[in-house]
C-alpha cells in the first residue's frame, strides 16, 4: 500500500536580546555553570517577573517576517510541568492567546512554490540544562539558560516528506537571521526543532496516529530522524500492528528512534493565566513601526543581485540563502567589482571548505577583503589560479592576508619570458614523443607539455605565457 507522509514542526528560536525574558541576567552563551542567574530566574520565593520589552519587539518582528497576524491582545500562562531544570516547577509560556497566528512560509520543492502554514508564534522562557554523570548515578543542573527568551513557531501539518521538512527549516533559519531576531546557532541551542509525523493510506482524509521526535540538533538529523520514523511506521502497519502515539528521541549514533514516553504518560499541563504578568496589548501603530524596521529579506535580495550584479538566478539563490554569506559577498564586491568571479569563489571554494570544516562563515578568520585582494593578485598575474587555491586555503585556516602568504611561501607567479623559455626548452627536449604527437596533428599533446612545465615550476609558471612559448617553439 502507498502511504502519504504528514509532518508538522514545532521550532524554538532563541531571541537576540542581551538580557533574559523576565529578569536582567545575561543571555550570553556559555559561562561557568550557574553564574548567569538571579533570584527571579531561579524562582525564589517573593520575586516577581517583569517582561523584557525587547522580547515583545523581536517576537512581533519574527511573526511579521513569517506573514502572521499579530494579536492585539495576548497573555502569558503558567504551564505546570515539572522540569528538573526549571526551579519554579512551571514554565511561563503562552497558551490560548498567543502573540501571533495564521502565518505562512513559501518553500521551493521540485521547482514549484509550496505554501506551508504557520499555526502560531508564541513567546516563552527556556529551561536550564542537565549534565548527566558518566556513571548515570547523578545529574548536575546548570540554570544559566533558564529564562532565556524563546519564540515557538508551530506549523500546520502541511509538509509531505522529510526532505520538505529540511527545506522548510533551512528557509525558516534564513528568514529569522535576515529579520535579525535570532542567530539560529543550532550548536548552541539557539534553534531547536521537534517534529510530529504520521502516515495514512494514499487518498485517505483522516490523519494517522502521530509520533513526536525530539533531540534533533541539525537539519540533517531532522531529515534522517523523520526518514527512519516513516519507515518504522510503515513496517508496523504492514505487519498489522498499531502505531502508538508517543514521544521518541533520535539517537545520532545508532541512527534510530527510541521511546521516551507514551501517550499514557503524557502530562496535563493545567495552563492558567500567569497572575504576576500583565497581558500584552499592542496598538496598530506599534506593530506598523516594527514592520518598517524589517530589513531586506532573501527574496528581495536575490532579485536585486540578479538586477544589480547580473548574477544568474542560481548564483543569486545560493548566495542569498544565508544572510552571513550574502553580507560576505556584498562586502567583497565593494572591493572587487567582478561580481560573477566573486560568486564563483564564494559558491565553490568558500562553501566547499566551510562544509568540509563543518563551520559557519562567522567562525572562520577569512574576511571579504582577503578574498578581494587575492582576486586582484590573480588579475595582476602575481599568482595563478592553481596557486590562488593554495592561498585561499591558507587564508581560511589562518586569517593571514594573501600578500603575506604569497611573499612568505614564495608563491609569486613566474612571468619572466626569458626564465620560462629555458624551462620550456628543457621540457621539449625531455619529451620527444609528445612533441612528435603535437607536430603530427595531435594538438591535445600540448596539454601534457604544459603540465610538465607547471611541474618544473611547482605550479608557479604563468599558464598563458607557457602556452604561448610552447606553441611558438613547437611550430617554428
Amino acid at each position: 500500500m502507498d502511504y502519504e507522509v504528514i509532518i508538522g514542526l514545532e521550532v524554538h528560536a532563541e531571541l537576540l536580546t542581551d538580557s533574559k525574558i523576565f529578569c536582567c541576567c545575561t543571555t550570553e552563551f556559555g559561562g561557568a555553570p550557574n553564574t548567569h542567574c538571579c533570584p527571579v530566574c531561579l524562582g525564589l520565593p517573593g520575586v516577581l517577573p517583569v517582561t523584557n520589552e525587547k522580547v515583545i519587539e523581536l517576537g512581533v518582528k519574527a511573526a511579521l517576517a513569517l506573514n502572521c497576524e499579530i494579536s492585539p491582545y495576548s497573555k502569558f500562562d503558567r504551564k505546570n510541568y515539572f522540569y528538573p531544570d526549571l526551579p519554579k516547577a512551571y514554565q511561563i509560556s503562552q497558551y490560548d492567546l498567543p502573540l501571533a497566528r495564521n502565518g505562512y512560509l513559501e518553500i521551493e520543492v521540485d521547482g514549484k512554490t509550496k505554501k506551508i502554514g504557520i499555526t502560531r508564534v508564541h513567546l516563552e522562557e527556556d529551561a536550564g540544562k542537565l549534565v548527566h554523570s558518566e556513571t548515570g548515578s547523578y545529574s548536575l543542573v546548570d540554570y544559566n539558560r533558564t529564562g532565556v527568551p524563546l519564540i515557538e513557531i508551530v506549523t500546520e501539518p502541511d509538509l509531505r516528506s522529510p526532505a520538505e521538512a529540511k527545506i522548510f527549516l533551512e528557509k525558516l533559519k534564513s528568514i529569522l537571521q535576515y529579520a535579525e531576531v535570532s542567530d539560529c546557532k543550532m550548536q548552541e541551542g539557539s534553534l531547536r526543532c521537534d517534529a510530529n509525523v504520521s502516515i495514512r493510506p494514499m487518498g485517505s482524509k483522516e490523519f494517522g496516529t502521530k509520533t513526536e521526535l525530539k533531540n534533533m540538533n541539525s537539519f540533517k538529523a531532522v531529515q534522517k530522524g523523520l526518514e527512519y520514523e516513516v519507515k518504522r511506521q510503515k513496517k508496523l502497519l504492514e505487519r498489522g500492528k498499531k502505531i502508538i502515539q508517543e514521544t521518541r528521541r533520535w539517537d545520532e549514533n545508532s541512527n534510530k528512534t527510541y521511546t521516551m514516553r507514551s501517550k499514557e504518560e503524557a502530562h496535563d499541563y493545567r495552563y492558567f493565566p500567569e497572575p504576576d504578568l500583565p497581558p500584552i496589548v499592542l496598538e496598530k501603530g506599534y506593530i506598523e513601526e516594527i514592520r518598517k524596521t524589517l530589513p531586506e529579506m532573501p527574496y528581495d535580495r536575490k532579485k536585486r543581485y540578479i538586477e544589480e550584479y547580473g548574477l544568474p538566478e542560481y548564483d543569486a539563490g545560493v548566495i542569498t540563502s544565508s544572510k552571513a554569506l550574502a553580507d560576505f559577498f556584498e562586502e567583497c564586491v565593494k572591493e572587487y567589482v567582478d561580481a560573477k568571479t566573486v560568486s564563483n569563489w564564494v559558491m565553490g571554494e568558500l562553501l566547499g571548505t566551510l562544509n568540509a570544516m563543518d563551520k559557519e562563515i562567522d567562525e572562520i578568520p577569512l574576511t571579504p577583503k582577503h578574498l578581494a585582494d587575492m582576486l586582484k593578485l590573480m588579475d595582476k598575474g602575481t599568482i595563478s589560479g592553481k596557486i590562488a587555491k593554495k592561498v585561499f586555503k591558507e587564508m581560511m585556516e589562518t586569517g593571514r592576508t594573501p600578500d603575506e602568504i604569497v611573499e612568505e611561501k614564495g608563491l609569486k607567479q613566474i612571468a619572466d619570458e626569458g626564465e620560462l623559455s629555458k624551462i620550456v626548452d628543457k621540457v621539449i627536449a625531455d619529451n620527444p614523443k609528445s612533441v612528435e604527437d603535437y607536430r603530427a596533428g595531435k594538438k591535445k599533446a600540448i596539454g601534457y607539455l604544459v603540465g610538465q612545465v607547471m611541474k618544473e615550476t611547482r605550479g608557479k609558471a604563468n599558464p598563458q605565457l607557457v602556452n604561448k612559448l610552447l606553441r611558438e617553439k613547437l611550430e617554428s
